[in-house]
């Protein structure tokens, strides 16, 4: 009866240590991925929810900001309204921005006068 050599052996680990690295890269390169998107998507939606507060307002100020305290201490929001080239219709502009890492979601809207 006869078994595996050693240098059989070995290549059979050499083979599968490069298939578990690059599987573990994989994980954790996706993993990045999704969580930089669960971080997008939370601030579009705050982003869109400090729109629609902005767009309740009667007169929505030229420029405001502050932060999404206390819920949200980290992070920040700014709204810009400016105008276009047509008479008629200005941009509204709101980002919101984690103060951390420098992650920003900004959203545009169009407003008739």
């Amino acid at each position: 009866m006869r078994g595996f050599s050693l240098l059989e052996v070995m290549v059979a680990l050499a083979i599968m240590a490069s298939v578990i690295l690059t599987v573990l890269g994989a994980v954790n390169y996706h993993l990045t991925i999704i969580t930089n998107e669960r971080d997008s998507t939370a601030l579009t939606l705050l982003a869109r929810a400090k729109m629609s507060e902005l767009m309740q307002l009667t007169a929505i100020p030229e420029k405001s900001e502050g932060t999404l305290a206390p819920a949200h201490p980290e992070l920040s929001w700014q709204a810009d309204i400016s105008a276009t080239d047509l008479t008629v219709l200005k941009k509204l502009v709101v980002r919101v921005w984690r103060t951390g890492d420098k992650r920003e979601v900004a959203l545009e809207r169009y407003l008739t006068q």
